[in-house]
């Protein structure tokens, strides 16, 4: 679990101060993640935004077209890509906690290089990494090789949910939020993104 207390480091990276929050979501926070986190106390700031976040987040956690798996996978690829090591740690932490493959979960930052995946995890990280590339890169190839395997609910599902995942890592590194320490937690320490690692369409 994180410490709960926020360092002098962590303070100095937030380009916004955080909000004080209701003390019922701090509570609920931590006793789903063992701290309070961190974007929501910065969003706080606007509670309509930071409501409409959190309430848009459990509406994803209910969908189930796609393999949650995958979808972790998936979320994991876009926050090395983008850069936002909160969601990047927190993403290896809830691995853990839905019971997943943690040596995966681990080398998803260095997916390229590594051979534990599977044909279809690996090109499910390609399509996220796709995605998230500006402008974006997905081919017809890539985008049609995972519609005939996941079918398209689940195809519909995995490419709304990588984008609100963009939107997320974005809003979180914009705001100078970095990682609170969830993976920690974790036996396997995360790989680290190769710095020549370049995202290219397939």
């Amino acid at each position: 679990m994180p410490d709960k207390q926020t360092s002098k480091e962590d303070t100095v990276a937030l380009r916004i101060p955080k909000a004080e929050l209701p003390t019922e979501l701090s509570d609920n926070m931590i006793k789903q993640l063992g701290a309070v986190a961190e974007p929501v106390e910065v969003v706080w700031h606007s509670p309509k935004v930071a409501t409409s976040n959190l309430e848009f987040s459990a509406k994803l956690a209910e969908w189930d077209a796609a393999d949650a798996g995958l979808k972790s996978f998936a979320h994991m690829a876009v926050a090395a890509q983008v850069g936002c090591g909160w969601c990047l740690d927190v993403g290896y932490f809830q691995a853990q906690n839905q019971n997943l493959d943690l040596t995966k979960a681990s080398q998803v930052p260095r997916w390229r290089d590594s051979e534990v995946f599977t044909p279809l995890e690996r090109d499910v990280l390609e399509y996220a990494e796709a995605m998230t590339n500006t402008p974006p890169t997905v081919t017809d190839e890539l985008y049609a090789s995972l519609l005939d395997r996941l079918g398209p609910a689940a195809m519909v599902e995995l490419t709304a949910y990588i984008a609100f995942v963009n939107m997320a890592t974005r809003n979180n590194n914009a705001n100078g939020i970095s990682s609170q320490g969830f993976s920690d937690a974790c036996g396997i320490p995360l790989a680290t993104r190769p710095e020549t690692s370049v995202a290219s369409p397939a």
